[in-house]
């Protein structure tokens, strides 16, 4: 149980950061099968699939809400270590995705998978700096249609690996006012302020029911995909795994770095890598459902 809230709370802090993909840091602590199977057969198999839902949920929700302002603050004060840890938090998935493809011959179809892939989140990094303005989350039915849509989209992106729902959230300009918002009903939970509850929950209710809706929609397309293509999809996720370090050294400027902070830097990115391996060591013989 606990484990499995702090691997959630690990997935929360990779979806609230642009370039890093929570559909990643499942693949690489071993809980992403159990998680798509959990979702798509949540109804007929409803006690098994909350076991796993509920204590992921928890450390997910835990984590956006506790560690929006640190992460924030990480990135302001020491930005690349903070991207080399997370970098090596993926990076420590790879072991794991290669045991799903090891023994199998490599074919076209693997090879056209892990390109098109690698280059779909290279590709969506480089358009980073075309960053929408910022969304308008005033309460109106049109906001309101536009942030069950939006969340739709970013859940579709914090589902499939590799792909990064805060980096397409920043794209579309929804990314910094959504950030803020959570903050800002984190403060007006502190000061019990009800007035400022109701008003945050006009954007984040709606928000909420399109992430819902459409992790529902894309799991279910994920299972089909597994079930019949396990191999191009296992060489997909390579290529999305690959690409994603890539994309966030894309979409960061470190400037000139002293030593100190390259060293540091890579005592982060070793302790990305052991706590990935960690976290994902006992789920590998368990992560095989599909």
């Amino acid at each position: 149980m606990v484990k499995n809230i702090l691997k959630g709370a690990v997935m929360g802090i990779a979806n609230i950061i642009p370039g890093v993909s929570g559909g990643t840091m499942a693949v690489s602590m071993g809980i992403y099968d159990k998680i798509i199977h959990a979702v798509t057969h949540l109804f007929s198999e409803f006690k098994q699939s909350m076991k796993v839902l509920v204590p992921i949920g928890v450390g997910i929700v835990l984590a956006i809400v506790a560690v929006a302002r640190l992460i924030e603050y990480m990135f302001g004060v020491i930005p690349f270590q903070t991207n080399m840890l997370f970098i090596g938090l993926i990076l420590g998935g790879l072991p794991a995705m290669g045991k799903k493809v090891k023994g199998h011959s490599v074919r076209i179809s693997h090879i056209i998978a892990f390109l098109l892939f690698f280059a779909l989140v290279a590709g969506c990094a480089s358009l980073e700096g075309s960053e929408g303005s910022a969304a308008d989350l005033s309460f109106s039915l049109v906001n309101v249609v536009k942030l069950l849509g939006v969340g739709v989209i970013a859940s579709a992106t914090m589902v499939v690996p590799g792909v990064s729902g805060s980096m397409i959230l920043m794209i579309i300009g929804y990314y910094e006012p959504v950030l803020g918002m959570v903050n800002q009903f984190v403060d007006h939970l502190k000061e019990f302020d009800v007035q400022g509850l109701i008003s945050d929950c006009g954007v984040l209710v709606p928000f909420g029911i399109g992430v819902v809706a459409g992790i529902f929609v894309i799991a279910k397309i994920i299972e089909v995909i597994f079930a019949n293509w396990p191999l191009v999809a296992y060489w997909a996720i390579i290529g999305l795994i690959l690409a994603s370090p890539v994309a966030i050294l894309m979409m960061n400027q470190f400037g000139s770095l002293k030593l100190l902070t390259i060293v540091t830097g890579i005592g982060a990115l070793a302790v990305g890598i052991v706590a990935s391996l960690l976290l994902g060591g006992e789920e590998e013989s368990e992560a095989d459902s599909f």
